[in-house]
This record gives structure tokens, C-alpha cells and sequence, in this order.
């Protein structure tokens, strides 16, 4: 993945998310890195090819809607009132709007993208929508730098082909979700290429970091397959992480 530049917004239009996460400001760390985290290294690179990032828009929402594919990826990840929800390549907002309904005035939502440009419109959307429980920042390609044990779910949409890094990238992430949380991966059943991610590959690269596989079932109306993973552990050191192959068919 790559960062694109884009003029910080001004702190206003960042929203409070609360408690260890409050302290998104769209250009720091939600919370300080142990040195040894900054540190740790290197990581496998991934033995596949990996997608350019495209527009954050890949259809129209209301034509989303039309198929209910936001409340179908909802509905079967259970994402509820008082969740808190990490939005990881938000994008301008599809999921994040409808995740803030969702969760309610007493969950949480936090929306990271690594494109500054994308991320500065999101925020302006979210402070004229006036959507209070949801925070925006700014990302890092292998590290999503979330604070650790805050989420119920981490949603990643259509997004996971484009991780340069994937192996780092999960294992940054796997300290964020709480002792039940749920990362939750939308994609396509075609090749990383092909702005796809084969499920057998998806599964593989998830458990060299020490995520199990929960569930996985198609979804028609969100343009592939939808599958959960939990950090069941232990996390691997860096040097011990093997990396998949991509399936040859």
C-alpha cells in the first residue's frame, strides 16, 4: 500500500472516540509504541502479488444499499450497540456511517485509511454528519497502530489485497482486539492481482500470525466472501512467521 499527501484538517473535525483511543489527532499514534514494538523485525515480505490501491469508491452507495450489503456484512460479523469497531481502509465512509448507526451513541468508531487525501474528506463527512462516536486518522501500510484490547471488531472491506506487508500488518494488529473480538475480512474470491484474496490464501497468512479461522460464507451482495478470524495466539516472534503460497487454482 502507499500514502498519498494531503494538508492535516483541523482538530475540530477529529472526533473524540474515548477511553485508550481518544487520542486520535489523524497524524500520531493513538497510543505511544513500546520501543522494542517500533523495533521488532524484519518480517517476511508476501509470497504473492499485491494489488495497487485503487479509488476508495468501488460502487455507488446507494447502489450498495440496494443490496443491503453494508447491513448484510453487519448482521453476520453481529456488530451491535456499544461495540467499538476499527474501520480499517474507511475510504469516504460507506462502512463508517452505517457502523456509527449501528453501534449507537454508546459504541465506538474508528476510521483509519493511509491515504491522507481520502482521510481528510472522510473527516469532513463525519463532522458534517455529525457523527459523535466516531474518530478518523491516519494509518501507516504495516501498521494500523491501534491501542491494544479496545476492539470488538476490526472490519477490513475490499482492502487486504492492497497490504503490501500483511504479515507485520497482522502482527501489529493482533494486540488491538479484546479477549472475543472478531477481525472481520470482506474480499474477493479471485487472485491478490486481481484486487481478490483466495480464501485458502486468506486463512494461511492469518494463522502464520497466530489468528484462527471462525467463520467464512459467501456474500453475493458484498462482492465475494466474508470471513472472521480471532487472535487465539501466541503471537509469533517475526523470525518464525513462514510465509503462504498462492494456490494454484
Amino acid at each position: 500500500m502507499r500514502a498519498a499527501g494531503g494538508t492535516l484538517l483541523a482538530a475540530a473535525l477529529v472526533i473524540a472516540l474515548g477511553g485508550a483511543v481518544a487520542a486520535c489527532d489523524g497524524s500520531k499514534p493513538l497510543i505511544p509504541h513500546k520501543d522494542e514494538e517500533e523495533k521488532v523485525g524484519p518480517f517476511p515480505a508476501a509470497d504473492r502479488p499485491v494489488a495497487d490501491v485503487v479509488s476508495s469508491r468501488w460502487s455507488n452507495e446507494d447502489a450498495r444499499d440496494r443490496l443491503r450489503e453494508a447491513d448484510q456484512v453487519m448482521n453476520r460479523a453481529n456488530i451491535r450497540p456499544g461495540m467499538t469497531v476499527a474501520d480499517i481502509g474507511a475510504g469516504e465512509g460507506y462502512y463508517t456511517v452505517r457502523l456509527a448507526q449501528r453501534v449507537g451513541k454508546n459504541g465506538r468508531v474508528l476510521a483509519e485509511d493511509i491515504v491522507a487525501a481520502w482521510r481528510d474528506r472522510l473527516a469532513e463527512r463525519v463532522s458534517r454528519e455529525r457523527l459523535d462516536n466516531v474518530s478518523v486518522r491516519l494509518g501507516e501500510p504495516a501498521d494500523p497502530k491501534l491501542p491494544p484490547n479496545s476492539f470488538d471488531r476490526v472490519l477490513m472491506v475490499h482492502m487486504y489485497h492492497e497490504i503490501e506487508q500483511p504479515y507485520e500488518f497482522l502482527w501489529r494488529l493482533f494486540p488491538a482486539l479484546k479477549s472475543d473480538g472478531l477481525v472481520v475480512v470482506v474480499d474477493a474470491n479471485r487472485r491478490t492481482k486481481a484486487h481478490g484474496t483466495p480464501p485458502s490464501l486468506l486463512k494461511c497468512e492469518f494463522e502464520a500470525v497466530g489468528f484462527t479461522q471462525v467463520s467464512i460464507q459467501n456474500m453475493p451482495s458484498a462482492g465475494g466472501y466474508l470471513a472472521t478470524f480471532r487472535a487465539t495466539g501466541p503471537r509469533p516472534q517475526p523470525a518464525a512467521i513462514r510465509p503462504c503460497r498462492m494456490p494454484d487454482n
